[in-house]
């Protein structure tokens, strides 16, 4: 492979205006959630550094809503080849799937998931509604339409029960408060998700139990990860939290600590749960890498709880910790993931000539 290949790394900004409005939300409604900006310039100056390696021409391209000027500056670079760090635009994470769609429609080949993969998943009931079609377990759900109450009569989970935003990620709106017991506290909720999101709210079973992350890299599953909820404080929800992945000095962010390999996990609960995080991958159209969030039952029956196809690539973060864990350095993982997306563009020219 050549090291001459021109590598274009897009990626969004964090929009502050956007943080600093949810942030005032949530503050105004009794949530303490710091949603300072993030440190995007770090990771991406820890991607270029590191694609360098194999790489001598390597840019960064920030994506933004004024589309023409996106296009003009990916078409002056002129790449062979797009590392696609796109999660939002402006803030709105719907518009992730748009940012695939376009180096498609320009005929670029680019590293990660499909549109069509992205927005599927992004959808969390569609993905549920799809795995469960294919026999994967999910927990129990229903769907909250925005400004709508839960009428007692048309609810039939059972409680406990988690309140997640339907279409966003990176655990947005998820807090100390999302797990409820009956209806009036759901009901509570959907006023300060309603409010501050503006959009549906999906209502799920919540599993107490065991929460595992499987990183698949290429279809298949890199050691299995578990966050540790032994030092949360009595009385909190064993949940993953916004605050617990975005604010250094919250309570869920020191006292949810991940452990890469996952102890004592017996070795058919092991096979089982990779086996099945491996199939959702299939199912789900993921390519490339994508992360499966599990949680184990009691009676250690495995339940997916997401698909997140394009997960976080930090050199802190979940994905490259399970990397780490295979003894593949942060550079190789980003080259094995740009090599993905070069093999697409050799096949492509070869089908074309």
């Amino acid at each position: 492979m050549s090291n001459d290949l021109k590598v274009l790394i897009c990626y969004n900004e964090p929009v502050k205006a956007y943080q600093n409005y949810i942030g005032k939300k949530c503050s105004s409604l009794g949530e303490n959630i710091d949603l300072s900006e993030t440190e995007i310039a770090d990771h991406i100056n820890d991607l270029v550094s590191s694609l360098q390696i194999y790489f001598q021409n390597v840019d960064t391209c920030v994506f933004r809503a004024d589309i023409e000027d996106t296009i003009s500056r990916i078409t002056s670079f002129s790449p062979d080849v797009i590392f696609n760090f796109v999660e939002s635009i402006e803030g709105n994470a719907n518009f992730e799937a748009y940012a695939a769609g376009l180096y498609e429609l320009m005929g670029y080949s680019y590293t990660g998931n499909t549109p069509l993969c992205l927005a599927t998943c992004l959808d969390k009931s569609r993905t549920k509604r799809i795995l469960h079609s294919f026999g994967i377990k999910t927990p129990g759900f229903m769907i909250a339409k925005y400004k709508e109450k839960i009428k007692p009569e048309s609810f039939n989970l059972k409680f406990p029960v988690i309140l997640k935003l339907l279409n966003e990620d990176a655990s947005i709106g998820i807090s100390e408060f999302s797990v409820v017991n009956d209806i009036d506290e759901i009901n509570r909720r959907l006023v300060f998700l309603f409010r501050t999101y503006k959009q549906d709210v999906l209502v799920e079973e919540y599993i107490d139990g065991r929460e595992l992350n499987v990183a698949i890299l290429g279809g298949k599953a890199l050691p299995i990860s578990e966050i540790s909820f032994n030092g949360l404080p009595e009385g909190l929800p064993k949940i993953v939290t916004y605050e617990g992945k975005w604010s250094p000095e919250s309570v869920y962010f020191k006292n949810t600590n991940p452990i890469c390999p996952a102890k004592n996990l017996d070795v058919e609960t092991k096979d089982k749960v990779v086996k099945i995080a491996e199939r959702c991958f299939e199912i789900m159209n993921c390519r490339d890498y994508a992360r499966i969030d599990i949680r184990l039952s009691k009676e250690n029956i495995p339940y997916v709880i997401e698909v997140n196809p394009n997960p976080d690539l930090s050199t802190d973060a979940g994905f490259a910790r399970a990397a780490a864990a295979s003894e593949i350095s942060y550079a190789e993982l980003l080259f094995r993931i740009l090599n993905f997306a070069l093999e697409r563009r050799e096949n492509d020219k070869k089908v074309k000539a």
